[in-house]
């Protein structure tokens, strides 16, 4: 059986890369690691940092095609990232301007739950523990 150990990065193009790079590092907070630009696919690359965990590679591409983004729609539901306080997170990213969802409660584990979206409209949740 193969083994994964856990998830190495994920992976998002985005089609303004200063709304995304502002959004990922000044409103969600995440750390930058690096940040490249590819001069022969005159696109950026910009690796951060969760909670010292993961990394999400955020790209920039020329023209990038549309893709539908609703968390039902096929392919990635969406992004989630857990946090201690979901009333908090969402005070602060309303005092961003970016709008939340009402808060919903896990009919399984109980926790309380949140959806916004990315400067391009890509799914993203906050989840309390």
């Amino acid at each position: 059986m193969l083994k994964l150990n856990r998830i190495h990065h994920i992976a998002i193009i985005c089609a303004d890369y200063s709304a995304s790079k502002k959004f990922y590092t000044e409103i969600l907070g995440l750390k930058i690691v690096r940040e490249i630009y590819r001069e022969e696919r005159n696109s950026y690359k910009l690796d951060l940092e969760v909670g010292n965990l993961y990394q999400i590679e955020l790209f920039s591409f020329p023209n990038p095609p549309q893709r539908p983004s609703g968390p039902e729609a096929a392919g990635l539901r969406h992004l989630a990232f857990e946090v201690d306080d979901i009333d908090e997170a969402i005070a602060h990213l309303s005092a961003h301007e970016v709008v939340c969802e009402p808060v919903r409660v896990d009919p399984t584990t109980g926790n309380r739950f949140t959806f916004f979206a990315d400067p391009d409209g890509l799914p993203m949740e906050l989840y309390e523990r």
